[in-house]
């Protein structure tokens, strides 16, 4: 079984669930886990980065995600909050009984330090609704690598998943994290090969998902650099769904 473990849906020509769903089937996943898209274009990811541009739609459009998971049987949700926002707590309560199943921040989009209380009441609850807590990182003291590793280390009982193998090329904090604290994993969308490679022999398979980040980029693209890693049939199972199945407990 495979388990695209991070894609972003939105109501739009590039990124819509009917669009996805075909590519998953053509590519022969099985499954996928969304999180809301377009508060970001990504087709201008860079001016983001760099600062020459704003999100377009902050807020998140965590209905059309859950008019997927609907429509779709193979499709998990991740609800995406801004911690900014008054009522993140009733929010989380309120995507968990919706059938969301986890929790989704965005740093680029929302501009918060994981040091912030709102984050950490955040990630106190999914903890206690079984929640994984999904990231990116950005080149900022408050939203770096090294922030969220503290997170994670401050609730254990709370599994943490870092997006796209960390900050740039190779993020050699965040494997060292994956490899030091049990609720520490690393997702593989858009990382580079040498580094999911290194990072399979250093940390093993079991930290380890396969993420597609689409619509930025292809499903196909993204499994392929899974398929060709060196590792065993266990391993490669390991990082294509059942580490992914672990962490939202699916059968």
């Amino acid at each position: 079984m495979i388990i695209d473990s991070h894609a972003h849906l939105s109501n739009t020509e590039y990124g819509n669930t009917e669009h996805y769903v075909k590519l998953l089937k053509d590519a022969g996943i099985d499954a996928g886990v969304a999180v809301p898209g377009a508060m970001l274009d990504v087709r201008k990811m860079t001016e983001y980065i760099t600062g020459r541009a704003q999100p377009d739609n902050p807020k998140p459009d965590n209905e059309y995600v859950q008019q997927a998971m609907k429509a779709h049987q193979n499709i998990q949700g991740f609800v995406c909050i801004d911690p900014h926002q008054k009522d993140t707590l009733q929010t989380l309560e309120k995507a968990r009984k919706e059938g969301f199943s986890g929790l989704k921040l965005s740093p680029l989009s929302h501009q918060f330090t994981f040091a912030s209380k709102g984050i950490k009441e955040l990630a106190k609850l999914s903890g206690d609704y079984g929640f994984p807590v999904y990231s990116h990182v950005v080149y900022s003291p408050g939203a770096s690598t090294a922030k969220f590793i503290s997170l994670a280390k401050q609730f254990p009982k709370t599994n943490f998943i870092i997006g796209h193998m960390g900050f740039g090329p190779a993020d050699q904090e965040a494997i060292e994290a994956a490899k030091s604290l049990p609720n520490f994993y690393l997702e593989t969308s858009t990382g580079n090969f040498l580094n999911i490679q290194q990072a399979v022999q250093i940390v093993g398979s079991s930290k380890i998902v396969f993420g597609s980040e689409y619509p930025l980029s292809h499903p196909v693209i993204e499994l392929q650099k899974i398929l060709m890693l060196d590792v065993s049939d266990r391993q490669r199972e390991e990082i294509l769904s059942g580490n992914i199945k672990h962490l939202l407990k699916l059968k």
